[in-house]
């Protein structure tokens, strides 16, 4: 709670900046972070809570910080912000050239294939962040997810109200796959290849009689494809993106099984 307010009061006024006492709580909070003891999206029961004070220090750690030369052998960066460490004491398997930015929590036995991880993003347990995915600031992603090569996950600074995007335990991220705009997408959902949601995207479920459209949200155990639907325009019909929910992946203790069934049962590919 004494973080939080000196978080606020700085965001009110960025003079206090210039104080050390401020500086050394905006420095605590992206430390926490970096360790997983905040985060800035929880959930509490069904739903996420976005915890905004968090962010605005995300916000704030930018101003105080200093460019500075970062070396790692022959390579050169030059930046504000540290780059993680101690991954053999994190037990974290980190493979070159995958980075990931101090202020990121990365947990126990998470594979960082070459790869990139932004401040403020949280990585749960026994999760695959495959060749050149990107978990963009403040993302949530959770236990045992495997994100495919080339997956995109959007992050989310500003407005400090707006959610982050949120990938719940056990789901698979397909090749290519785009995840913007604080999309959450259920616990155990399938994204075949090529899927692109952002917080407009139609995601459409088209397994019964009549469909049912979501946006922003992908239910729980869905098996979704890339879609298009007719949209009218001023200079005639044309086809638009859109997701669509062909199937539920079924209740199983072997994930793995579970999910090769998912995509031969309805021909998705990743």
């Amino acid at each position: 709670m004494q973080l939080r307010e000196v978080i606020e009061k700085a965001w009110a006024d960025r003079d206090l900046l210039k104080h050390a006492a401020t500086q050394e709580a905006v420095r605590e909070v992206v430390s926490q972070l970096d360790q997983g003891k905040l985060r800035v999206a929880e959930p509490v029961g069904d739903a996420w809570k976005v915890n905004e004070w968090i962010k605005k220090a995300v916000i704030l750690y930018f101003p105080i910080q200093h460019m500075e030369v970062i070396e790692v052998g022959p390579f050169e960066f030059h930046d504000k912000i540290a780059l993680k460490k101690n991954y053999k004491e994190l037990g974290v398997r980190v493979v070159p050239h995958a980075i990931a930015r101090h202020g990121s929590y990365v947990s126990r036995g998470v594979i960082l294939m070459p790869s990139y991880v932004n401040i403020g993003a949280y990585v749960d347990e026994g999760t695959m962040v495959d060749t050149w995915a990107t978990v963009g600031s403040c993302a949530q992603v959770g236990k045992n997810v495997h994100l495919s090569g080339g997956v995109g996950l959007g992050g989310v600074l500003e407005p400090v109200q707006a959610a982050p995007v949120i990938i719940e335990d056990n789901v698979f991220v397909g090749s290519r796959c785009i995840v913007v705009e604080g999309v959450r997408v259920g616990r155990e959902a399938v994204l075949g290849a090529n899927v692109v949601l952002t917080a407009s995207s139609k995601i459409i479920d088209v397994t019964g009689s009549e469909p049912v459209e979501y946006k922003g949200y992908v239910p729980s155990q869905s098996v979704v494809i890339p879609g298009t639907i007719p949209k009218k325009f001023a200079a005639g019909e044309y086809q638009v993106p859109c997701a669509l929910i062909i199937g539920k992946r079924k209740e199983s203790t072997d994930k793995k099984t579970s999910l090769n069934d998912a995509l031969r049962e309805n021909n998705v590919s990743v």
